[in-house]
């Protein structure tokens, strides 16, 4: 077996790192796993039983691409994709909270090998067509930062923000055109300029710096916006150009439908 590349190697440290910090939330002493989330009938099982459903099926995709193929095919609609996501939530939710908690642990351990054992240059078949090892584990940290989310929030605790949110601001910028087409809107044919303040100071930037349609402000605010994990009035992002302004109304960095839009937490 090749060993995985550096870049690689990289991201799978960082995706390890996200479930790491999104475990110490849930395994603590006195942590009820019934906890209604903001998810409108999720609890925090229901989380880590998604996370569970997704990673199985991100590792039967890396290994038997034929099987992966053939039980998704019933769910390629946007509305089959929503009936199977809902389905694996409540199965798992079901489940006792110790089983449920090893088994997504073990489903996390079974991405990072599964994803490392990837041939360089090879693509992970997946809903919408395939993808690189690298982007599919920069989809697995967006979405359990995503959904740790809604675990802190649940548990009323907020959580140190670090740089692995790179990740979910690349993919929220890389998906910028899927937004509008989500939206049924037409798709901006002008480049856009985001500048992000990084947690450590860092200033991120993705576009050409003289494009007349910008997004500027934190990456963490950015992140909760392309989640969908907070309302657009609630967070300190500015856009200039009447395109990017609507961007900040639609942007999602996941497939699928978008969901009910965040409440507003302010105003």
């Amino acid at each position: 077996m090749n060993a995985p590349s550096a870049s690689l190697r990289a991201v799978l440290t960082d995706l390890a790192a996200e479930g790491d910090a999104l475990d110490s939330l849930v395994s603590g002493p006195g942590v009820d796993l019934t906890l209604p989330t903001p998810a409108p009938g999720w609890t925090i099982a229901h989380q880590l039983a998604h996370l569970r459903w997704t990673d199985r099926l991100t590792i039967l995709a890396c290994r038997d691409p034929d099987r992966y193929l053939a039980l998704t095919s019933s769910i390629d609609t946007p509305d089959g994709l929503t009936a199977a996501i809902e389905a694996g939530a409540a199965a798992g939710a079901r489940e006792p909270g110790l089983a449920l908690l090893s088994e997504w642990r073990d489903a996390r351990t079974g991405v990072l090998e599964a994803l490392a054992a990837v041939p360089p240059g090879g693509r992970v078949t997946w809903l919408g067509r395939p993808m690189g090892a690298g982007t599919v584990a920069s989809a697995r940290i967006m979405e359990t930062w995503a959904h740790g989310a809604d675990v802190a929030d649940a548990l009323g605790v907020s959580r140190a923000a670090t740089d692995r949110i790179r990740h979910v601001a690349d993919l929220g910028v890389r998906t910028r055109d899927h937004a509008f087409r989500t939206h049924l809107l037409p798709v901006p044919g002008a480049p856009f300029r985001v500048e992000l303040s990084a947690p450590s100071g860092a200033i991120w930037t993705w576009g050409p710096e003289d494009a007349e349609q910008r997004v500027t402000g934190p990456a963490l605010d950015f992140a909760y916006l392309v989640t969908r994990r907070r309302h657009p009035d609630d967070l300190a992002l500015r856009a200039d150009g009447s395109s990017a302004a609507s961007w900040l109304t639609i942007a999602q960095a996941f497939a699928g439908p978008p969901g009910a839009e965040p409440a507003r937490r302010s105003g």
